[in-house]
């Protein structure tokens, strides 16, 4: 596995095959690895709250979601990279449980996207069986015997459907304790796999406009996330470019 740190933050430099392969061994192995998807607003908002730096860093596997970092790799040399999108892994990784037998948990969501989307899910990809599954309105008192469903339904793969910093800090305090050989935070690809959320057109995804498709769905939620955050990730690439600094450093 290739690793590079981009402006401190490590990241994997992984394809959709290889991250699928990963999933599989975890799984096939019983041995537990946890996948964070960075995009631009993660990355921008690891900088100024270290709980999140700290949670993202003790990922296992940490891949390029957002095609804005895939783009800023490469105007520092690392060309080539493959963004591997959450949702596109959520539904890889969902499909491969199929293939396998191996048996999928979901926490998050409300409750009727979340039963909407499992029941799509099992539509789709004809043999999955779900470990279970638990929607994301919970009080802190419960989170002990949350953590406890989800390890005694022998799950082989946990997908998290919380916003960031929540999956993130819910998963870096119990990863340990779930007992789950592959998790990961998949934030809103359960509202997209029911149908809750749209994507963007393919033309867009190809594009790395997404994030545009999104602000334009929901202007008043998404607005000021991406002018923010896309406008200080845009003038970090620009000092590192004028300065002559090259924020990725080879780690392996």
């Amino acid at each position: 596995m290739s690793r590079v740190a981009f402006f401190g933050v490590p990241v994997d430099l992984l394809s959709m095959e290889e991250t699928v392969a990963i999933a599989e061994r975890a799984m096939a192995e019983r041995r537990q690895t946890r996948h964070t998807a960075l995009n631009v607003a993660k990355l921008i908002k690891m900088k100024s709250d270290p709980l999140l730096a700290e949670d993202v860093a003790g990922s296992d596997v940490i891949g390029i979601d957002g095609a804005g970092i895939a783009w800023g790799l490469s105007l520092f040399g690392i060309r080539n990279v493959e963004r591997v999108a959450g949702v596109d892994l959520f539904e890889n990784v969902l499909a491969l449980c199929a293939r396998t037998g191996h048996r999928p948990y979901i926490l998050g969501a409300r409750q009727d996207i979340l039963e909407r989307a499992m029941a799509e899910a099992v539509s789709r990809y004809p043999g999955l069986t779900f470990a279970g599954s638990r929607n994301g309105y919970f009080k802190p008192d419960e989170v002990p015997g949350i953590v406890a469903q989800i390890r005694e339904s022998g799950a082989d793969a946990l997908f998290v459907a919380m916003p960031t910093p929540h999956k993130e800090r819910f998963l870096n305090a119990h990863a340990r304790a779930l007992g789950v050989p592959f998790i990961m935070g998949v934030g809103g690809s359960v509202d997209v796999l029911a149908g809750h959320i749209s994507r963007a057109p393919v033309v867009m995804q190809k594009l790395g406009l997404e994030w545009f498709h999104r602000m334009a769905k929901e202007p008043r939620k998404m607005f000021w996330r991406y002018a923010s955050t896309n406008s200080a990730y845009l003038w970090w690439l620009l000092r590192s470019l004028l300065t002559g600094r090259n924020p990725v450093e080879a780690k392996g």
